[in-house]
């Protein structure tokens, strides 16, 4: 960015995909196009939530792993009242709560 003269931070926005048709569809109306590989998974879970969610978690987890090879650290994670998609990719890339300790006596 800073080679390009962008001196404001860009953060990218990862979204879980979980209903692809949806998104094909929204990309449409909106003249964008969404990669081939990404339609290839999908194909046969129209009838499978649990898996399409499970693909969505994997793909957005990949996405972030690939970014932050590329020096990128900041993220914003669009939810879209589904916390818990966003709770497993953070559990794949390692980001975890911190556990408390109990004070000592």
């Amino acid at each position: 960015c800073a080679a390009a003269g962008i001196k404001v931070p860009i953060v990218p926005g990862i979204l879980p995909v979980t209903n692809f048709a949806q998104v094909r569809k929204f990309s449409a109306m909106c003249g964008a196009s969404v990669p081939d590989w990404m339609g290839r998974l999908f194909e046969g879970l129209d009838e499978d939530a649990e898996t399409r969610r499970m693909v969505a978690v994997v793909v957005a987890a990949e996405q972030v792993r690939l970014l932050q090879a590329n020096g990128v650290d900041e993220f914003h994670f669009y939810t879209l009242n589904r916390p818990d998609l966003v709770y497993a990719i953070a559990h794949i890339l390692g980001v975890r709560p911190v556990k408390e300790t109990p004070a000592p006596a």
